[in-house]
């Protein structure tokens, strides 16, 4: 923005073509040009990207009553002064607002973690031992679900289709790599592997729990997540155990799929 008396802003206009299945449509997208002292005149053009990340943004707000959808999208769109027909620039499925949000959530815990790890180094906080500090991790993790919790099972049931899979893992294992890397996981061997592994299985795991969880606060889930995390401390690292966790870990995603989809229907016909 200009210093105050620098200069005089004019809102202009610009407009995007995009097609809704084979509707062409015009969006018409605010800009803005400032006048400097000088007199010369520079745009301030707004990306389609960023204009995409600000109607998601927007559409959040949304989603606990449209759910993950094209509705939510266009009442975010409509809080930004755009046209409803701006979810056209959106596949009509909500898979991309989902993945917005798991972005949004995975950098916030980024951020967290790294300025926990911080302040261990300025010694204005204690590390944590690695059980509590992986426990904690994804409890903070999981809270970001609290406020869209009850249509949470649609957002998996979507993630799950085939074309929004690769997209919906490499978050996942991203989010997962974070965690090992702030909790000082300097492994270089198959421990690297087990070790993000087992990670990704309590987290799947103690998601699926927390979506079926009545409890005050989510204390079972909690409580489900602390046992976990014991159990996987306590493991050795034999190939026997090793295997076992694998076939452990692609089991609860299987079954895990089976019962999103059961959830994501009853929430349907509620």
């Amino acid at each position: 923005m200009p210093a105050r008396g620098s200069g005089s802003e004019r809102v202009a206009e610009s407009r995007l073509l995009m097609f809704a299945g084979d509707v062409p449509l015009t969006v018409t997208i605010p800009s803005h040009s400032y006048t400097g002292q000088g007199g010369q005149e520079s745009e301030d053009y707004e990306s389609e990207e960023q204009l995409q990340h600000r109607i998601l943004t927007a559409a959040l707000e949304f989603v606990p009553e449209h759910g993950w959808s094209a509705e939510a999208i266009a009442e975010g769109a409509k809080t930004l002064g755009l046209s409803v027909a701006a979810a056209g620039m959106f596949h009509s499925d909500g898979s991309e607002l989902i993945l917005h949000f798991v972005s949004q959530c995975n950098t916030k815990l980024s951020e967290l973690l790294e300025q926990e790890q911080k302040l261990v180094q300025l010694g204005e906080a204690e590390k944590k031992p690695t059980d509590q500090f992986l426990r904690d991790a994804v409890e903070v993790r999981l809270r970001m679900l609290i406020p869209y919790i009850e249509k949470w099972p649609q957002a998996l049931s979507i993630l799950l289709l085939p074309h929004n899979i690769p997209s919906s893992l490499n978050l996942l294992t991203s989010m997962i790599d974070d965690i090992w890397h702030y909790a000082g996981d300097q492994s270089t061997d198959f421990n690297w592997y087990t070790r993000r592994a087992v990670l990704t299985g309590i987290y799947n795991t103690t998601e699926l729990v927390m979506m079926q969880d009545s409890s005050p606060d989510f204390e079972e889930t909690w409580r489900f997540l602390e046992n976990r995390v014991a159990d996987a401390m306590n493991m050795g690292n034999t190939a026997n155990q090793v295997q076992s966790t694998g076939e452990a870990v692609v089991q609860g995603l299987m079954g895990a799929a089976v019962t999103i989809r059961n959830l994501a229907g009853l929430n349907q016909r509620r």
